[in-house]
């Protein structure tokens, strides 16, 4: 007998789904592809030949209404998030969302009651969670492997200025790099602590070549007990994407700390010792983990509230540096 899988739509056809997120999900065992929508056929049509997909429609309607499709995938401008997530619950889809989910708590919230209401899941597309090795470095900060946790530090940047058509670089889209890239390290720091941020101050270059968004941002984002994180993001710099936990009786380094490598190194009374988790592809991971719930009941990764609180501290960075000021979460 064949096992049931999770069958997918694609809202939008943005490279992020056809460099990373479909391979992911086709790689899963639990999930299949069966259809893209695109604005245009022709565009669906194509993106769909080129990763396999059986059906393409010409609009994002289309697809929500096709009985075949149990769960859609919408990785369109931010912006939008809202708005087909709220349609695809109530046409009785799950959802994974890609990130951030939401441009604020209140749009957030608004997604998660459609959802909840409609009886669907929703995920939010961290896909580096879903990776091992986050699990096992919380478990050891926890168990006090490096002692008191005194901070934490992570930036992601990337170059991406030349592109100037970029929808990145589009302001009341959900532009910048806070929003794109910042969200790595606070959503990181959030869970590695597990608790919540209570105050953030952030400075940043607003680039007029580029829509005025956040290209750069410097942050450092308040927990308790004198515990911070410090971070940059930026896509207008060289690549880096890093996190280091400091502690009072060593370190945990991530030179991969969002995608590549899964290693990590563990520092502590002047030696090092190098970690090596199976480099699984966290996309599939991803799927894996979305099916599960889907297809057996088992509850999601990341709660509702937890959504919400990390949209809350991403939106409380990008308010800090507009307005300049220290922000209370």
């Amino acid at each position: 007998m064949t096992e049931k899988k999770v069958r997918w739509g694609i809202i939008g056809t943005a490279s992020i789904g056809k460099r990373s997120v479909i391979p992911g999900i086709q790689e899963s065992d639990r999930n299949i592809v069966k259809a893209v929508a695109s604005r245009h056929l022709d565009s669906a049509q194509k993106y769909a030949d080129e990763l396999g997909i059986p059906k393409a429609y010409g609009s994002y309607e289309e697809l929500l209404a096709d009985p075949d499709i149990d769960a859609v995938y919408i990785p369109l401008p931010n912006h939008l998030h809202k708005k087909w997530t709220i349609k695809a619950a109530k046409a009785g889809k799950h959802v994974l969302c890609e990130k951030p989910m939401a441009l604020n708590e209140q749009e957030a919230l608004e997604m998660i009651e459609a959802c909840e209401e409609a009886g669907v899941i929703f995920v939010e597309a961290y896909m580096y969670l879903h990776q091992q090795r986050y699990e096992a470095i919380k478990h050891a900060i926890h168990n006090g492997e490096i002692g008191e946790v005194r901070g934490i530090h992570g930036v992601f940047t990337f170059d991406g200025a030349e592109d100037k058509g970029n929808i990145r670089f589009t302001k009341e889209w959900g532009g910048g790099s806070i929003y794109d890239v910042g969200c790595y390290p606070i959503s990181a720091a959030r869970y590695l602590l597990n608790e919540e941020p209570t105050a953030v101050t952030t400075h940043a270059f607003f680039s007029p070549e580029h829509g005025n968004v956040d290209m750069m941002a410097s942050g450092i984002m308040e927990f308790s007990n004198g515990v911070a994180l410090t971070f940059d993001c930026g896509m207008w710099a060289e690549f880096r994407n890093e996190l280091e936990i400091l502690g009072t009786k060593g370190r945990i380094i991530m030179g991969s700390a969002f995608i590549g490598d899964q290693s990590y190194r563990i520092i502590k009374d002047g030696k090092t010792n190098e970690i090596h988790d199976e480099n699984i592809n966290p996309y599939k991971l991803q799927a894996d983990h979305f099916a599960e719930s889907v297809l057996d009941g088992k509850p999601v990764k990341f709660s509702s509230d937890d959504m919400v609180n990390n949209i809350k501290a991403i939106k409380g960075a990008l308010t800090s540096a507009e307005k300049q000021e220290r922000i209370i979460l």
